[in-house]
């Protein structure tokens, strides 16, 4: 049912206004003056108001005004007396959504009332629908609209209540941590910690100490107990980040843990029983870790209850101009740069490359030509990749290619002027 707030300073014609209205199937809120009139304003979700034009202390131009400054999309049509036409236009000026010339006809009035509800309503709809958009194009810190990363955020939020085990496959730079970190904060375990390791960062036997722990003279330098991240991370999260780099002493102990939620200490003889979720990643196929006998098929089947992938980044180009506006904003408040901005050759430049290293290699290339652009504008030459301006010049068209000199150019000219003869070609692959 709409809403509709009526105010007029005439009591009769506010209760047959009011009358006419209901019978339609509104809801209808009157007002006999325009302090009144704001104070429901302010109060209820409305999805019009009809106003008269002449009212004491305060007219419906100021009325109006008052409206608009409280929600300005919320429609308003004015109700003029013959002579007030000029008025009423004035009010279309300022906002109004249309103005009806007293005496009116019955079905004139709910004609025009139900065209504003129903513009406001595919407003508001479509309001609602981009910031739905924003906030599914911008989840949990990551970033992006494309069908592959859309089908990844669903996934994510059905997964993370669960107490299964997850695998996150994707290239490095692709931001598997990002989505191991999601999928605590949407879980139950989100206010207990979240522990991440790097298999791949340390070599076996410090690897083991690292996630188990170890006693007091367990080892040469071990001259304390320490807790290791299996038992920081009780009743939350670990995320083992590069799996597919443990070794298979490791691998064997890691599915003691997830079989029977215990194990022991280096150096230690006592079971320590702990609640962790494991959420593992890694950028190898662990199907072909386990064929060349390299990882054990029984973890591997442990750890890949649910298996969620990330797209590398030259999958989803569309991706890229929300990426690069993301990390501009974010450099421009680190930088103290307001005026930060990237023009639209280096954007487009940007979405021509294949970004081996993913988003990684892309926040990267934005910080770095955040801090050496000049005039605070991201220009093509700011955003090159590793081999400088000739391996950028060969990725952009020839004739809007910056890097090109004149001499260039001819040499390059001359060059197709050949193949074209011997080929016997009309066009150049290079123009």
């Amino acid at each position: 049912m709409n809403t509709i707030l009526v105010v007029d300073d005439e009591p009769n014609y506010l209760i047959i206004l009011a009358e006419i209205l209901r019978d339609e199937g509104f809801e209808v809120f009157t007002a006999e003056n325009g302090e009144k009139a704001l104070e429901i304003v302010r109060t209820t979700d409305l999805d019009l108001v009809l106003t008269d034009m002449q009212m004491p202390v305060m007219g419906g131009m100021e009325l109006l005004r008052q409206v608009k400054s409280i929600n300005n999309n919320l429609p308003v049509i004015m109700l003029t007396a013959y002579g007030e036409v000029e008025k009423a236009v004035a009010a279309m000026r300022d906002g109004a959504f249309n103005y009806l010339t007293k005496p009116f006809k019955n079905d004139e009035l709910i004609a025009n009332i139900k065209k504003a509800v129903e513009h406001y309503s595919l407003l508001r709809e479509n309001i609602r629908l981009r910031h739905e958009v924003k906030k599914r194009s911008s989840f949990a810190e990551m970033i992006g609209k494309n069908k592959q990363m859309q089908m990844l955020f669903s996934m994510i939020e059905k997964v993370a209540p669960t107490p299964a085990s997850v695998l996150i496959t994707g290239e490095s730079g692709t931001g598997k941590e990002l989505v191991a970190r999601a999928i605590h904060n949407y879980s139950p375990r989100d206010k207990e910690p979240f522990i991440s390791v790097n298999c791949a960062a340390l070599p076996d036997s410090l690897l083991e100490s690292e996630l188990f722990g170890h006693e007091k003279g367990a080892f040469t330098g071990a001259i304390a107990l320490r807790k290791g991240r299996f038992e920081m991370a009780d009743r939350g999260t670990l995320f083992l980040d590069e799996i597919g780099e443990m070794a298979l002493p490791l691998q064997a102990k890691l599915l003691r843990i997830l079989q029977e939620k215990t194990f022991q200490r280096v150096g230690g003889t006592h079971e320590q029983k702990v609640d962790v979720r494991i959420v593992a990643a890694t950028n190898k196929d662990l199907k072909e870790e386990v064929e060349a006998g390299r990882f054990r098929e029984d973890l591997y089947y442990r750890l890949n209850v649910l298996h969620l992938h990330l797209p590398p980044l030259r999958e989803r180009p569309d991706d890229i101009p929300l990426l690069v506006e993301h990390f501009v904003g974010k450099f421009a408040r680190q930088l103290n740069k307001p005026d930060l901005k990237v023009s639209p050759a280096a954007l487009r430049f940007l979405t021509t490359l294949s970004w081996e290293g993913n988003v990684r290699e892309l926040e990267n290339t934005i910080e770095r030509a955040s801090i050496l652009c000049i005039n605070s504008t991201i220009n093509p030459e700011d955003v090159q990749p590793e081999g400088g301006t000739e391996k950028v010049a060969s990725k952009l068209p020839l004739r809007s290619n910056p890097y090109l000199t004149l001499e260039k150019l001819f040499l390059l000219e001359r060059r197709c002027r050949i193949c074209l003869m011997l080929s016997k070609k009309r066009h150049c692959a290079m123009l």
